[in-house]
């Protein structure tokens, strides 16, 4: 009959599309009830043959329809779990969900959260305090979080934390979170023994990684790290303690892992500073002090810079940096940049002597900044081995002044070299429980790298910049009771040695003189004008992983800090020396971790 045959040819096309079947059954459907000869009761019985056969194909495509939705709920899990969006179907008669955008891999807005297989599992928190230095206290520990989106095919990801320290010192120095360690007045200051106490949210911290893999032996990252460690002319503490950001870290680094070549352009940990492993940044082996300033006797900067690296199977490294210089001076008088030092013995009259200059476009007009007439130069070379981690590295620097000699109507350029040797190690004593570390560095004009900031150099009687002897060391112990505490016990010392002259006066000018008066530093309001020689500090203090969960991490700090100051000897053997101490009680918010 003719529904046989017509409902015998769109069968057929059933089987080709759901969308061909759904417009079958709309067609089944208008010829049912809208063709003349089903008013004919002698075709009551195939009329309701055709209604079962449609019921029958009805239900057919509802179960099609709930599979087609379930294997679309599938990818659609897979993906995010791997974070990428969605893939979009190629049947064309199933109804697309929207998805995110391309250059975000986020699921759709409305796909159900999907919950972790294990409902009952333990939190997991990036934080790992077994490290010797670990990531989370002496940087932001982003490199353990995962991405929170993507641009394109760059993933980035967050980290940092809210700070609060309460800090005391035993001496007022009018210091935040950072202690000048070389400034602990001695006696004869009113603020020797005026203790200090200070709350400080300025080390709050944050930081931001964007990594990609144009290949697969190419890597490329980019990473910003900042605080509000700065202090613009209009920040005061009087009403809204408003401290300005500033540029921790800011570099991006190209890594060819087939070649082990490694390369890094930008503001970073200097290559002076020591390792936990290999010489990849963000491995520094800095130690997890609370006090911004580090400890007496580490060494580091952290200076833009051009950074190349070689590793071998990531066992054997050798790097070379070129970084930002800068220099400190110290004269015994105060001899500003176009002064004129005191004579020499046997000359009647001094050189004038040009050094430095304040700051200009996009520096800060309010310091001054010594002639650079090249970087200074960084080659290390590295080892990690199953008995620690072990480096040598050599330093090498220039520095320039003006001098204009008695008599004469031009000035002459004078370049000095210095720079020097240096050492570190990272040690397991006891597996994941102990570990000892240590740096060495010593040399001439190598003040800069150390936290106390001694001079780099001083002035002979040509006028020329002559370095300074040093040497900076520290040790320290980092232990691990437990996996939710860390522990540390650090000793650092910073000396200076002897550069001076003989004036034609009978007195001794430049750096480390010895034939200075100086019985008033020991007596209240007394003249004091002695020189560092050597500061010495003990470091005891722990933090304390007291909460993490989905919601982040709170962890506790607390850290004592003892320092002596000894100044070389002046006249009649005179040597004064000062004695400090600082607390410091830290709590910071991991959001991310």
């Amino acid at each position: 009959m003719f529904f046989q045959e017509t409902f015998r040819s769109l069968k057929g096309r059933l089987k080709s599309s759901r969308t061909g079947l759904g417009s079958m059954i709309a067609l089944l459907l208008i010829g049912a009830f809208h063709q003349p000869a089903l008013a004919d009761e002698k075709d009551d019985q195939e009329l309701a043959a055709i209604k079962l056969q449609i019921r029958q194909l009805m239900e057919k495509v509802d179960a099609i329809e709930q599979r087609k939705e379930k294997e679309k709920s599938a990818v659609i899990q897979t993906n995010t779990e791997r974070q990428l969006p969605p893939s979009s179907s190629s049947d064309s008669g199933t109804k697309s969900l929207p998805s995110a955008p391309h250059w975000m891999s986020l699921p759709p807005s409305n796909t159900a959260p999907i919950k972790a297989s294990n409902q009952n599992s333990p939190p997991h928190s990036s934080i790992d305090l077994k490290s010797s230095s670990p990531a989370a206290i002496t940087q932001t520990a982003v490199d353990r979080l995962p991405p929170v989106f993507s641009i394109g095919n760059v993933s980035v990801k967050l980290g940092g934390f809210v700070e609060l320290s309460n800090i005391w010192r035993s001496s007022n120095m009018t210091s935040g979170p950072a202690t000048a360690w070389n400034n602990f007045p001695y006696a004869n200051s009113p603020n020797h023994g005026l203790d200090e106490e200070r709350l400080s949210s300025q080390l709050t911290r944050s930081s931001v990684l964007l990594e990609a893999d144009p290949t697969k032996s190419i890597q490329l990252q980019a990473y910003l790290e900042s605080d509000f460690g700065g202090a613009a002319n209009t920040t005061n503490s009087i009403q809204i303690s408003g401290y300005t950001p500033r540029l921790r870290q800011g570099y991006f680094t190209f890594t060819q892992n087939e070649w082990g070549f490694h390369v890094l352009m930008g503001q970073a940990w200097s290559l002076v500073t020591n390792y936990s492993k290999g010489l990849l940044p963000r491995q520094e082996q800095l130690p997890p002090v609370t006090d911004n300033n580090q400890i007496p006797g580490i060494s580091f900067t952290r200076v833009p810079q051009i950074r190349f690296e070689k590793d071998w199977n990531k066992k054997y490294w050798v790097g070379l940096s070129l970084e930002d210089p800068q220099a400190t001076v110290a004269f015994s008088s105060s001899v500003p940049s176009g002064g004129r030092l005191p004579a020499a013995y046997g000359e009647t009259m001094g050189p004038k002597i040009f050094y430095e200059n304040s700051g200009g476009v996009l520096l800060n007009s309010n310091t001054v900044y010594t002639y650079n007439p090249a970087p200074d130069i960084v080659l290390k070379t590295a080892a990690d081995t199953r008995f620690g981690h072990y480096e040598i590295f050599g330093l090498a620097r220039w520095f320039r002044s003006l001098s204009v000699p008695v008599g004469a109507t031009t000035s002459e350029k004078h370049t000095h070299f210095g720079g020097g040797i240096g050492a570190g190690m990272t040690v397991p004593l006891i597996a994941d429980k102990l570990q000892l570390t240590g740096n060495i560095l010593a040399g001439e004009g190598i003040g800069r790298y150390g936290p106390t900031m001694l001079p780099d150099t001083s002035f002979n009687s040509r006028g020329l910049l002559s370095p300074v002897p040093e040497i900076i060391g520290a040790m320290g112990l980092i232990g691990h009771p437990t996996p939710s505490i860390l522990l540390y016990s650090y000793g650092g010392v910073e000396t200076a040695g002897r550069r001076r002259y003989m004036g034609a006066d009978g007195s001794q000018y430049g750096y480390g003189i010895d034939d200075q008066d100086l019985s008033g530093c020991n007596v209240e309001f007394g003249v004091c004008n002695a020189q560092t020689h050597t500061l010495a500090s003990f470091t005891l203090g722990g933090w304390w992983h007291m909460l993490h969960g989905s919601y982040g991490s709170v962890m506790g700090g607390l850290q004592y800090t003892y320092i002596k100051k000894f100044a070389f000897s002046g006249a009649n053997a005179v040597r004064p020396t000062t004695s400090g101490n600082t607390l410091y009680v830290t709590f910071r918010y991991f959001p991310f971790q």
